[in-house]
């Protein structure tokens, strides 16, 4: 996905919006990241969950590919850093005791590599946190026997590249190097927890 492609879909978005699974997932969250902790919020969006860290008492750092994204985010959580950032992430090696990437690697084609990233920025047994959709057995038979639903899920215009089960996301993250992911599957969000080796 090109930046040019999020900037249209946030110029595009009212002002206010509340992130998909947001009470589910700043829940995951929060019981993970410590206060005083600094924390990644790889693809922050509009600093819904920066927000949400920085008042839990962690250290909150925000990046994002849009720029719009970003502004919002300035506007919603003043007290937070926020930085725009490309395929390489704008920090030195091990700031982070946490990376938190919500809803994210299912739109990013270069997965392997972005994680790489995310490894260079965690000190060593740092925790990568993420949420992405669910694609357990009932919902890959239902997009299966579903025209209508095949359809939607292959949707050439979607900004969706990936798509995980619990094994599957197990195994990218093994791949990159952290040490026994925990992923669980809960109303339809994949919640993983991952230590970096």
């Amino acid at each position: 996905m090109s930046v040019a492609y999020f900037e249209r879909i946030w110029a595009g978005a009212p002002e206010e919006v509340t992130p998909e699974h947001f009470a589910l997932r700043r829940e995951f969250l929060l019981a993970r990241a410590r206060a005083g902790e600094r924390v990644l919020d790889l693809g922050c969006g509009d600093g819904a969950f920066a927000q949400a860290l920085a008042e839990h008492g962690a250290d909150p750092v925000g990046v994002d590919v849009a720029l719009e994204a970003l502004r919002r985010a300035r506007l919603r959580a003043p007290q937070v850093e926020f930085r725009h950032s490309g395929e390489v992430l704008p920090f030195g090696d091990g700031e982070f005791a946490v990376v938190w990437a919500g809803e994210l690697f299912e739109h990013v084609q270069d997965g392997l590599g972005l994680l790489a990233e995310v490894t260079r920025v965690l000190r060593p047994g740092g925790r990568l946190l993420l949420s992405t959709p669910a694609h357990g057995w009932r919902r890959r038979l239902s997009v299966a026997l579903s025209r209508r639903r095949f359809e939607a899920q292959f949707e050439p215009r979607s900004d969706h590249v990936r798509f995980f089960t619990a094994h599957s996301l197990r195994t990218f993250l093994a791949a990159a190097g952290f040490d026994e992911p925990d992923v669980r599957s809960h109303r339809g969000v994949l919640l993983a927890s991952a230590t970096r080796r």
